[in-house]
């Protein structure tokens, strides 16, 4: 029996998504130890190997093969657009990708004016501008506190995940549209859905059981 192998995203959802799969049986007392230095967790009862990844690069282990099953938020789905399957919501890490900025911004997203955008994901705002509202907009790519932009005059709005809100009210801004709900997503490799088809089906059924 060979080796099926998990990318999990670190940090929170690894976490989570080790307490899921304990839930149905399934270990990994390696990852536990916070001390460990090891890149590669094994457990050989199962025949099961996890490793973790930053969130954009799980969907591109998943895609070449080198995961067969993958741990990932939504978010980092859509943006990165890779070829997988995604077979079921996990349930936990949800949020939402808003368009936000001061109240004074709400006029230019409904007058159709071309405005500037700042994001650190900038296909989905593509997606959302251009595919859904038919709106003209430049977006603009940011990596840190994607709140500065509006507040400096870098943009107008921005295009930013929101949990509970309280960063975006503290600086003078709001929610202004929903573009799209996020959680954790489990996804397949394309490839190992047809080789390992049993197995994997299996998991699914038992984590759906643990969800419901």
């Amino acid at each position: 029996m060979r080796y099926l192998t998990f990318a999990l995203t670190k940090g929170r959802l690894a976490s989570k998504t080790m307490d899921m799969l304990e839930k149905v049986g399934i270990t990994c007392e390696e990852m536990r130890d916070k001390e460990s230095r090891k890149l590669i967790f094994v457990n050989e009862d199962l025949k099961l190997r996890f490793f973790l990844a930053k969130g954009p690069d799980v969907p591109t282990y998943v895609e070449y093969g080198a995961a067969d099953i993958g741990v990932v938020g939504k978010d980092t789905l859509l943006e990165e657009g890779r070829r997988l399957y995604e077979v079921m919501d996990l349930g936990f890490g949800k949020c939402r990708m808003c368009v936000c900025g001061p109240e004074s911004a709400r006029k230019v997203l409904t007058t159709n004016q071309q405005i500037r955008v700042a994001t650190k994901y900038p296909n989905i705002a593509r997606e959302y501008f251009y595919g859904r509202k038919h709106q003209t907009v430049e977006i603009i790519k940011l990596n840190g506190s994607i709140e500065l932009a509006p507040i400096v005059g870098l943009s107008e709005v921005i295009v930013d995940i929101v949990e509970t809100g309280s960063t975006l009210r503290e600086n003078g801004l709001k929610v202004l549209e929903e573009v799209c709900p996020l959680s954790a997503r489990m996804v397949v490799n394309q490839v190992s859905m047809k080789m390992e088809d049993q197995r994997i089906r299996g998991l699914i059924a038992d984590l759906k059981k643990v969800i419901e």
